[in-house]
């Protein structure tokens, strides 16, 4: 079987939310095995965006406009002519969505309307993975893992917005692609993950580094709040499988897919702080309530097909998860590091330790 590292490189790929947290980490990582990248996204505050802190902007080809826009993202991807298409454009906040959910669901709803629409369009693209979200589910409280057949559903507008893009892949996949374009169609569903460079708003780990780089207490709004941790790469090697297998087997691997988290991987919010005070050394907590917005209670997703199929399984522990998280910040923070080389690696580490080359 042709290793992962030959299969990407020189393959055209275009990633949109490219200038997002895990945009990032997966341009950086076809970067790192020979790929063309092409990418979209928004343009970010550049002080405080890891795109831009990794100066990917002078590595890929990058496309500023908005997803939802679908003559931009056309005459962007007839350009660029990718054979592989990672959707990760997305307002990923379910805060945010309670605030703006016109906009939630119009972002995360039509961005992938058009990118199913284009991949009809284009025969020159073989391969689409569309990363959705754990919470595409109907989450009723049950104490098993949420399979790929399961009910979906959703009670806020973020929700709302990833199991009606579900519900518009697999019609699309079954519309337009089964039986008659050889291009794989399928949709990643991955949950909360960590990862050096995320300077998201109201996000557990950056609220946490921003406050130990100034000495400041963390605090916290929900610390007894449990929920499976898991760090960004994990996922997106999952990604990168599939898009590779269905690549070669369409028809075989166009499907729903959970990229979840390792048993034992649900932790407190307080758990996951504590880890990061140990490994940077110093941090205070202190716990501020709020509960403002309704919070989904625990969700976990079963990965038996994927495991079976894919052969895809987690491999880092929440703890190693974290280490390495509060390691990147350090590095680049603390020892004034260059950020793309200790994110390059933090990847090839990765890599070696899955022996996967």
């Amino acid at each position: 079987m042709e290793k992962i590292t030959n299969f990407y490189k020189n393959k055209k790929v275009f990633v949109t939310g490219a200038t997002g947290f895990k945009g990032s980490w997966l341009c950086s990582w076809l970067l790192h095995m020979g790929a063309k990248v092409y990418g979209s996204g928004f343009s970010p505050n550049k002080n405080k965006n890891l795109f831009y802190k990794l100066k990917l902007e002078k590595k890929i080809k990058l496309g500023i406009f908005d997803i939802r826009d679908q003559k931009k993202l056309e005459k962007f991807i007839f350009k660029s002519k990718p054979s592989i298409i990672f959707h990760l454009a997305a307002q990923p906040l379910i805060i945010e969505s309670y605030l703006n959910p016109h906009s939630t669901i119009d972002i995360n709803v039509r961005g992938t309307l058009n990118i199913l629409e284009a991949s009809k369009k284009f025969k020159f693209i073989k391969s689409v993975v569309l990363i959705t979200s754990d919470k595409c589910y109907e989450n009723v409280g049950k104490l098993t893992r949420y399979k790929e057949d399961d009910t979906l559903g959703g009670i806020d507008p973020y929700s709302a917005s990833k199991s009606s893009s579900e519900l518009i892949i697999r019609a699309y996949r079954e519309s337009f692609f089964k039986d008659k374009r050889n291009c794989g169609i399928s949709s990643a569903r991955a949950g909360n993950v960590i990862g050096g460079g995320d300077w998201s708003a109201k996000r557990l780990i950056p609220d946490c580094i921003k406050s130990l780089l100034k000495n400041k207490v963390i605090f916290l709004r929900n610390p007894n709040f449990n929920r499976p941790w898991q760090h960004v790469l994990e996922p997106l090697r999952g990604y990168l499988m599939l898009a590779k297998k269905q690549y070669i087997e369409p028809k075989k691997y166009s499907d729903a897919w959970n990229f979840g988290t390792k048993n034992n991987s649900v932790k407190s919010v307080k758990e996951i702080v504590n880890y990061m005070i140990s490994f940077w050394g110093s941090g205070k907590i202190r716990v501020n309530p709020e509960n403002r917005f309704y919070e989904q209670k625990n969700l976990q997703l079963d990965i038996n097909k994927v495991k079976k199929r894919l052969k895809w399984y987690p491999t880092y522990s929440v703890k190693k998860g974290v280490q390495i998280t509060t390691e990147w910040y350090l590095q680049v923070f603390k020892n004034k590091k260059d950020p793309f080389k200790v994110t390059n690696k933090q990847i090839l580490e990765y890599m070696n330790e899955n022996n996967w080359r």
